[in-house]
């Protein structure tokens, strides 16, 4: 058995490690926002990209896609482990959150969890074996009276590796995994537990305007559509958070969040429009960015002619003036992806960059494949949402690339939250030949879900390659991180020759705060940790 003290970051997060490119514009990266000293209370007013209040149960937050799990799923839940988001120089490692320890087999396939003693949801109901399983038990186990389908569909993404799970005792339960599986400890970390007293009390669909967590915040008040309120739990296990009250609110319109910001609508907002980044700069508000483990591509249909043929693919990726888009229409919030591992994930090898623009190159490779003249493909893409930019703009952007090589390109506008819905059932919106979507990578499990053949649940585009599914299987079964980073490699090298996506930028995650707002860490990290942020 191996203790947890050696394999605490087994998992490796792996979001980005600091880059130049990853400091704030007014604030250095990993440093507290403005200064002023301590201090604790007031409200924080967040303009979400989402277009909807994100589901409040225990995993059902997914609904608005990762935007919901930071804001709602972090803030109001715990995991067994958890990631550290109070520093933002280096990618955060996994640490203990209500489970203390874990030991693991050598073959990764059983995990026996210590849990936290003295931890209380917020409606008093002990945290226990028993709680932990009951949670476990409704999201995995189909034959448990408390299995809740729903629940399962929505937090599928972290629950792929459980088989099963047992009480050992008061304050230990065991998970056993389908087959070896090192990337356990990662996906604990986003799988919340909620009380199981008032899940009980509310039923299944009633907790969710209900729910109960252990998590540093709790709901005061909620209108659908409109706006969560959430207050501080003053018994939080880690110590109570410095704000009183946390507001979302969900703000779709860049143009729009902004103009809240500077009215004073609200004081925190989430990508704002790139071109406005001067003037806000310049209005004394705190523009933050910082490297994460994320990607913008499109994702081919490879069962769709002709982009079965790979020499097709490649050219759409030397087709596209990736330095361009990010300069002129990010303005730096963004930069070009030139490989499938982010800057800094496990995977990621300088030498591996491939993809420079060469619109030569991209009509050579066309008229190799039969298409001198090029062809026409549908793209589906959301208008807005959770790491998805200014998906307008920067679609229009590549259309024009495209055309240039005589790709015709029909955009196809898709609501967010309808998107995620044909996503997560492993189908591209309307039958287009394409979609455009936010990806973070987050967990290394997510490789499997999207290049895994017959084993990858989010696989949209159908690819399948044998080598990569044998290197996939060794990463589940590598527990050393080393060892298992250069498998990744290996995967990364082979997905830029088959080409299955047309890679555009990774996200440097921007956001704008107000002066007013005083002591948030901006983590390298789709995720974000409120405890020590206050308002002044």
């Amino acid at each position: 058995m191996l203790r947890s003290g050696r394999w605490v970051a087994i998992t490796a997060v792996l979001a980005v490690v600091a880059t130049a490119c990853g400091s704030s514009s007014t604030t250095t990266a990993g440093s507290p926002s403005t200064s002023g000293g301590s201090g604790t209370g007031g409200t924080l007013i967040i303009g979400m990209t989402a277009t909807n209040i994100p589901g409040l149960d225990t995993g059902m937050f997914q609904s608005e896609g990762g935007e919901g799990g930071r804001f709602v799923g972090v803030q109001l839940y715990d995991g067994l482990t958890r990631f550290e988001l109070t520093q933002g120089t280096h990618a955060p490692d996994i640490k203990p959150g209500l489970a203390t320890s874990w030991d693991v087999t050598p073959d990764a396939t059983n995990w026996t969890f210590h849990l936290r003693p003295g931890v209380k949801f917020t409606d008093g109901t002990p945290w226990n074996a028993d709680a932990a399983i009951f949670n476990l038990d409704r999201m995995t186990n189909k034959s448990s009276p408390d299995y809740y389908p729903e629940l399962n569909a929505t937090a599928g993404l972290f629950l792929g590796g459980i088989a099963s799970s047992k009480k050992i005792d008061d304050m230990t339960i065991q998970i056993t995994t389908k087959g070896p599986y090192s990337y356990l400890l990662g996906d604990l970390a986003l799988l919340p537990f909620g009380s199981p007293t008032a899940i009980k009390a509310e039923g299944k669909d009633g907790f969710a305007t209900k729910p109960v967590g252990t998590g540093p915040f709790k709901v005061e008040s909620y209108v659908r559509g409109q706006k969560l309120v959430m207050v501080r739990n003053p018994d939080y296990w880690r110590g109570p958070a410095k704000l009183d009250r946390v507001i979302l609110r969900p703000i779709p319109d860049a143009t729009a969040r902004a103009a809240a910001l500077q009215s004073g609508e609200v004081n925190w907002i989430e990508v704002p429009p790139p071109d406005s980044v001067t003037a806000l700069k310049a209005g004394g508000f705190q523009v933050l960015t910082n490297a994460y483990s994320h990607v913008w591509p499109w994702v081919f249909d490879l069962t769709k002619k002709p982009l079965d043929d790979v020499r097709v693919r490649q050219a759409l990726n030397y087709a596209i003036d990736r330095a361009t888009l990010s300069k002129s229409i990010l303005n730096g919030t963004g930069r070009p992806a030139l490989q499938y591992a982010p800057v800094g994930d496990a995977g990621y090898d300088p030498s591996l960059d491939t993809y420079t623009y060469d619109a030569a190159k991209a009509k050579q490779l066309l008229a190799a494949a039969g298409y001198p003249n090029g062809f026409s493909m549908t793209l589906s893409f959301p208008t807005s949402g959770s790491g998805n930019m200014v998906p307008i703009p920067m679609n229009e952007s590549l259309q024009k690339d495209l055309a240039a090589v005589g790709v015709q390109v029909k955009l196809q506008p898709v609501e967010w939250a309808s998107m995620l819905q044909d996503f997560f059932q492993a189908k591209i919106p309307g039958g287009a030949d394409a979609m455009n979507i936010s990806l973070g990578y987050v967990l290394p499990s997510l490789w499997a879900d999207w290049f895994g053949s017959g084993q990858g649940s989010l696989n949209v585009g159908h690819y399948a390659n044998p080598t990569v599914d044998a290197l996939l299987a060794q990463t589940k079964a590598e527990l050393d991180n080393t060892k298992r980073a250069a498998l990744f490699t290996q995967i990364n090298a082979q997905l830029l020759k088959d080409a299955p996506w047309l890679l555009v930028v990774n996200d440097l995650n921007p956001r704008v705060l107000s002066p007013t707002v005083h002591g948030f860490v901006m983590p390298q990290s789709w995720y974000v940790d409120l405890t020590n942020v206050w308002v002044k």
